[in-house]
């Protein structure tokens, strides 16, 4: 067994298991835009509407269904602010921000390769036929 696996076994909690709490945290960081909000408040607190437009091409429903859920998971904060009209800014928590360090790590690491992705899609377009 593999020092990974074993490590995997001592923890409370397996995201390979159906039943597990963690998997829907993990669906809600690694969704399409779950994981691209995280990325973005991690360049500091946005109201909605500057978050919608840092991360281009989320609706506002969508967005909205996002930070609930990161909210509800304890990655983002919203602070809504009684003004007129209401001001209401969202930021990530301490563990927002360690959810997103290694997101970013891992956006990174596509982006740098994408050279390299590109060529393999080119490959394999001319060997299977273009989809």
């Amino acid at each position: 067994m593999s020092q990974i696996a074993q490590d995997h076994d001592d923890l409370a909690y397996n995201v390979f298991a159906k039943a597990c709490p963690s998997r829907g945290t993990l669906e809600h960081v690694t969704g399409r835009w779950g994981g691209l909000t995280l990325g973005a408040l991690y360049e500091g607190s946005l109201r909605f509407n500057e978050l919608r437009r840092r991360v281009d091409g989320v609706s506002e429903k969508m967005l909205s269904q996002t930070l609930h859920a990161l909210e509800r998971d304890g990655l983002v904060r919203r602070d809504a602010q009684p003004t007129n009209p209401p001001r209401v800014d969202y930021e990530l928590t301490p563990l927002g921000r360690q959810v997103a360090e290694r997101l970013l790590a891992l956006i990174h690491c596509v982006e740098g390769a994408m050279d390299d992705v590109l060529a393999a899609r080119a490959r394999y377009d001319e060997t299977r036929g273009a989809l």
